[in-house]
């Protein structure tokens, strides 16, 4: 069985953050372990309490999983400060994690902020770099660019803007541009962009106010396919039939945005 590592903030709702990515990993058949980063007081209506963990011990967790256990691939959710980005980019260059998704977590499904405004920077600079996607939603992707994210060749600029954060020299980088928050679509249309060719992942926008941790769920998924081997193009279509399948039977949780069904029927 391969292993993968999820960097991420605890949900106590269960629907999001480091609860959702091990869910998400046991369903792809893959083990998880964890470096917890902030444990957050929520539910699906909101977010009540967040306390950042200290640096030291993020660090001891990065140490006790990875001289341990040999992963395949990682994920970064919720880096809520510069501390917390910093302590995370040093490891994850100490480990030499190369399969890494990042999912620029900024704001909760609720509309509470999960990353600090002076950190926005700090992920740009030293995390970006280090990654081999990149997950932004819109909001995300217009917040990291600078630029407008309306229509689509506004997307393909804000895309292009992103990869050049993260490009290095002969490495592989992709921007994966989720288009989920574009409710005037019909369709969910994902943009993969390589640094030279747009690839377009189009699904039915399915109509449920129970999506809570979509984003979370969708990058765990693409790090669990990384880990098993899986090229990036592929491990982003067997992600989205997955994403697709989870909202579509997504259970009745909770008042606000409930949370997805983490082992859908596919």
């Amino acid at each position: 069985m391969q292993s993968a590592l999820t960097i991420a903030g605890s949900d106590s709702g269960g629907g999001a953050g480091i609860q959702a990515d091990l869910k998400t990993f046991a369903a792809h058949g893959v083990f998880g372990t964890s470096v917890i980063t902030a444990i957050t007081a929520q539910n699906t209506v909101g977010v009540s309490g967040v306390l950042e963990l200290p640096v030291d011990i993020i660090t001891s967790q990065f140490d006790a999983v990875l001289s341990d256990i040999e992963i395949g691939a990682a994920k970064t959710g919720m880096l809520s400060s510069i501390a917390i980005i910093e302590i995370v980019a040093q490891k994850v260059r100490q480990w030499k994690i190369e399969n890494l998704v990042v999912d620029p977590v900024m704001v909760a499904k609720s509309g509470d902020k999960l990353l600090r405004d002076d950190a926005v920077q700090a992920m740009r600079e030293l995390i970006l770099p280090l990654a081999l996607v990149v997950t932004p939603n819109l909001p995300e992707a217009g917040v990291l660019s600078g630029l407008p994210v309306e229509t689509r060749s506004e997307r393909e600029d804000a895309s292009r803007a992103i990869w050049e954060m993260g490009a290095i020299k002969n490495r592989e980088f992709y921007v994966m541009l989720k288009g989920g928050h574009d409710e005037k679509s019909e369709a969910v249309i994902d943009l993969l962009f390589d640094g030279e060719t747009f690839r377009e992942y189009s699904a039915p926008r399915i109509n449920s106010k129970n999506t809570h941790g979509t984003g979370c769920t969708f990058s765990a998924a693409i790090c669990a396919e990384l880990a098993r081997g899986r090229s990036t193009r592929d491990a982003v279509a067997t992600a989205k039939k997955y994403i697709s399948a989870a909202i579509e039977q997504a259970p009745r949780i909770g008042h606000g945005h409930g949370p997805l069904q983490h082992f859908p029927m596919l």
